[in-house]
Formats: structure tokens, C-alpha cells, sequence
């Protein structure tokens, strides 16, 4: 018996020793408090800071025609549908980025703001419309 407990790679006192994942280390202590995180964790459950992870798993991927197709095809929408409703979608966004982008200082100027929102809004309408009519009927 007193074999094994020698034998042990870590005792319960000694911080853990981190884990190599796929070529990469990969902290099992959170580094602001030294706190053992629990398995599967993202976030320390102490203090909140996040783990630390490889820079490969950061990366951001653009979506493509695949998910596209996916999105359509969750809503139920054909490709021309989709794209429609896209539309109408960065339109929207361009109604709502109108008033962050374009300041008013006159009676004037906010007049045009809100002819240029209502121009956003008319298109976005415009998409959505052409997506509804677009969409398959079955």
C-alpha cells in the first residue's frame, strides 16, 4: 500500500500538472487565482476568469454557401427566399446604423437622418416582401 502512494504522479497539495492537448498546453489551473478548474470548464468557478486555450481553436470562420443552404433550409426557404430575406436583414441594419453613424446638429440635418431611416426601411420591407413571395408554398 505504501508502494502506490509513492507511486502517485500528483498529490492532493501540489497544484496539477497541465495537460498537453494536441500539441499545445493547456492549463488545468486558472492563472489569475491558481484554482484547479473543473472539468470542461471554460471559466474559472472562483474568480470568472476564462481559461486559457490554444490559439488555434480562436479562430473565426466566414460561413459559406453550405450554411447558407442550411440557414435556408432551417427556415424553409428556397436560395432566392434566402437572399431576400438577407436583404432585408442588412437593410435594417442600415436603418438602425443611420443614427449611430450620422449625427443631427439642426432641425436639417435630422430631417435627413430620418428620410435616410425611412429609405432603410422602405428597402428592407421591399426584401422581406420579395422573400415572402419567393418562398416555397408546399
Amino acid at each position: 500500500m505504501a508502494g502506490a502512494v509513492q507511486q502517485a504522479r500528483q498529490e492532493f497539495w501540489r497544484p496539477p500538472v497541465p495537460e498537453a492537448t494536441a500539441g499545445h498546453e493547456r492549463s488545468t489551473t486558472c492563472t489569475e487565482c491558481g484554482t484547479e478548474f473543473i472539468v470542461g470548464s471554460r471559466f474559472c468557478h472562483c474568480c470568472g476568469a476564462s481559461r486559457a486555450e490554444p490559439l488555434a481553436t480562436r479562430t473565426v470562420e466566414i460561413p459559406g454557401p453550405t450554411e447558407a443552404v442550411a440557414l435556408g433550409k432551417r427556415f424553409g426557404l428556397t436560395a432566392p427566399a434566402l437572399v431576400a430575406f438577407l436583404f432585408g436583414m442588412v437593410c435594417v441594419l442600415g436603418a438602425l446604423s443611420v443614427g449611430i453613424v450620422f449625427t443631427a446638429r439642426t432641425t436639417l440635418d435630422w430631417q435627413a437622418i430620418q428620410f435616410w431611416r425611412i429609405e432603410w426601411l422602405l428597402a428592407a420591407i421591399a426584401g422581406f416582401a420579395a422573400g415572402l413571395l419567393l418562398k416555397k408554398t408546399s
